[in-house]
């Protein structure tokens, strides 16, 4: 196993594998004190159309693909807000229904493009693939969502626990509501190369959910989340290179592993109380 890290192509691997999974652990506790994984899933999918789209028109590229997710993420975004007023039907349901038309949006320009842009690197991740510019990108790009995190992180523990208590020492939440969608978007950018839009949600969901049952104070779940992801997704690279299977998808695996194990031994521990 050692010898493969010899080479820069997995010495960078393992880089990018490292910050990724602690970046996206780190927001994995803000995405579940806020109890918005379905936004998350909705987000996901609603890049691939914004990348096929900007790819159609300009080429795949790393900046094509990075703006073309961030417009493909705002608009649906947006859009759902408009959309849940006028209608008076809950932001979820028409989250549901315009993230699924966007990936089959996507799904279509995809047929269109053509199969020799390889495109299969951003719906399943190609972490082997991944240029010193692509992890400038994610690393900045990170430490831009981990910030916004940090920030508003005592605003959301309040919020989730007293949310009248909130308000009355001047919570807003409705910017709190707009704080998580970008955060969301951002941490879903720096995750898209390295298991793709399909199987991102599992690196930014697993580490907090595998941590929590384990923790009680919410302050402690974000940098051990943050540890947990990225020791995950290192373990993932690692078992996908012993067994030649695609990093995307060893890393989520590996994740969901790791939260089974983490739910049956604290039922264990529990039941010998």
């Amino acid at each position: 196993m050692i010898e493969f890290f010899e080479y820069p192509l997995y010495q960078r691997a393992l880089i990018a594998t490292l910050m990724i999974g602690f970046i996206n652990g780190y927001s994995s506790a803000f995405v579940l004190l806020h109890r918005s994984p379905l936004k998350l899933t909705a987000l996901s999918h609603s890049l691939l159309p914004g990348v096929a789209i900007a790819t159609w028109m300009v080429g795949l590229g790393l900046v094509s693909a990075f703006f073309g997710a961030i417009t493909a993420a705002v608009s649906i975004g947006l859009l759902t807000i408009l959309l849940s007023r006028v209608s008076k039907i809950s932001d979820d349901t028409v989250l549901a229904v315009l993230y699924t038309g966007a990936f089959a949006l996507g799904v279509m320009v995809l047929q269109q493009v053509g199969s020799n842009q390889n495109l299969n690197h951003w719906l399943l991740g190609n972490i082997l693939g991944l240029s010193d510019l692509d992890l400038w990108m994610s690393f900045f790009v990170g430490m831009i969502a981990i910030t916004l995190v940090s920030l508003f992180r005592r605003s959301v523990i309040l919020n989730l626990f007293d949310p009248e208590v909130a308000a009355s020492l001047g919570v807003r939440t409705r910017i709190l509501d707009y704080t998580s969608f970008v955060v969301l978007i951002l941490v879903l950018i720096t995750t898209l190369q390295a298991v793709g839009c399909i199987l991102a949600i599992g690196m930014i969901v697993t580490p907090a959910a595998i941590v929590r049952p384990y923790v009680k104070n919410p302050d402690v779940l974000f940098p051990l989340s943050g540890f947990v992801g990225a020791l995950g997704s290192s373990l993932g690279l690692m078992i996908s290179l012993k067994l030649e299977q695609p990093a995307g998808a060893s890393i989520a695996a590996t994740l969901a592993t790791l939260f089974v194990l983490s739910v049956l031994s604290r039922y264990l521990i529990s039941a010998k109380k």
